[in-house]
């Protein structure tokens, strides 16, 4: 990318705008309809062009999921950290928590952490036709019923099922705790 012509702010915006959009693996057009913002107005301030208002930046902003000072920052390397207090922990069905894996949207995809309680049990919400599951075992055994069919899966093994199916999750173990990864690769709407 060019060096943006304008205010050092303006540059800052234009590097880390592109960069944080790409990062996402998000198009100017995809970031204009998460933000509510003219796909214009993404490619002006791209360009460094831009004079954007607060409110553009605040909606700009939240739309990548970011603070509005690491849009204006001097650019710097991508790394932000997390502190567990940050990640949104959340509690579904009997003993399941459950926590994003990648605190950050990832397009197309959901990425969580699912710790079971003994003998905790929780029903799967089953997504469009075409969304593919994968379920990472990283500790216990965890019993995945998809249709009907059961299938235990232990530490280390991975089921892969289609995400549209009803499907439930049940730890085994009636002491231990268990835990899993999930990965839903989301099938888009219309395909």
């Amino acid at each position: 990318m060019e060096e943006a012509s304008g205010s050092p702010a303006a540059s800052h915006l234009a590097r880390n705008l592109v960069n944080l959009r790409r990062t996402r693996g998000l198009t100017q057009d995809m970031l204009a309809r998460e933000s509510g913002v003219p796909r214009s107005t993404i490619a002006n301030l791209e360009s460094g062009e831009g004079n954007p208002s607060l409110a553009v930046l605040v909606k700009v902003a939240q739309a990548l999921a970011v603070p509005i000072d690491e849009l204006l920052a001097s650019p710097r390397a991508m790394v932000r950290h997390w502190a567990a207090d940050e990640v949104a922990l959340r509690t579904k069905g009997r003993g399941v928590d459950i926590r994003p894996l990648v605190p950050e949207p990832v397009p197309d995809s959901q990425m969580e952490v699912m710790d079971f309680a003994p003998g905790a049990l929780m029903g799967g919400t089953p997504h469009l036709p075409g969304t593919r599951e994968f379920f990472t075992c990283l500790a216990g055994r965890v019993k995945i019923t998809v249709a009907g069919d059961a299938f235990e899966v232990g530490t280390g093994e991975v089921l892969a099922f289609p995400g549209n199916l009803p499907h439930s999750y049940q730890n085994l173990d009636g002491v231990a705790t268990a835990r899993g990864v999930s990965v839903v690769i989301l099938a888009k709407a219309g395909v």
